[in-house]
């Protein structure tokens, strides 16, 4: 089956599913599997399984190959690694582990884990709080105490208005506001702006005494 499709465009291969070759289907779920489990992995931070994430992406993979129109998305590509992303995210949120979300974050960064994150992780957590207690710090150090964990995740949970967080969370997965303001249905500057006021309010925070 590979080497029948391997010479032709996603897109070409597409119009001709369209026209009845439907092994096609198996062929681009086979071919973008790898990238189901690439944004699996940066989903996992947040909380979620990352099996049942795979199988959400593989259904949003599927979705992809269903609703795309040539004529009105853009290349098969992005518009996959957005119907996989939206999928995942939508599962996430539908799970409940969200509720926990903010703790994951703070322990995750502190122990190093976005050096390739989003907006530089957010900028870095806006300059680790804006907390100079934590400079000189090696990263099992910087493990946040569950006391002031928890502390931290009731600040991030009341400071931050519900569309704020659903940025932070995706821009914490690797995601710049373009691809953001996709997934969430939102214009670009408004997420950009989104991102603005998340970064002053963390380095609002109350310091870690």
């Amino acid at each position: 089956m590979k080497s029948d499709y391997a010479g032709y465009t996603d897109e070409e291969l597409i119009d001709r599913l369209r026209d009845g070759e439907t092994d096609i289907t198996d062929y681009l779920m086979e071919k973008y599997k790898n990238l189901v489990r690439s944004k699996a992995k940066t989903m996992f931070i947040l909380g979620a399984d990352n099996d049942d994430l795979i199988q959400e992406g593989m259904i949003g993979l599927f979705k992809a190959v269903r609703d795309y129109d040539s004529g009105r998305d853009a290349g098969f590509h992005t518009f996959a690694q957005l119907c996989i992303t939206r999928q995942m995210y939508t599962a996430v949120q539908a799970s409940g582990r969200k509720k926990h979300s903010p703790l994951n974050y703070y322990t995750s960064l502190y122990a190093d884990a976005y050096e390739s994150g989003g907006e530089e992780a957010v900028n870095r957590l806006s300059e680790q709080l804006a907390s100079e207690s934590y400079e000189g710090r090696n990263p099992e150090e910087m493990m946040i105490e569950s006391e002031d964990a928890r502390r931290l995740e009731h600040e991030i949970e009341t400071s931050l208005s519900p569309f704020e967080k659903q940025v932070m969370e995706l821009c914490l997965t690797g995601m710049g506001y373009i691809e953001i303001a996709r997934i969430l249905g939102r214009t670009e500057k408004a997420t950009d702006n989104a991102l603005q006021r998340i970064r002053t309010k963390l380095r609002k925070l109350p310091k870690n005494e």
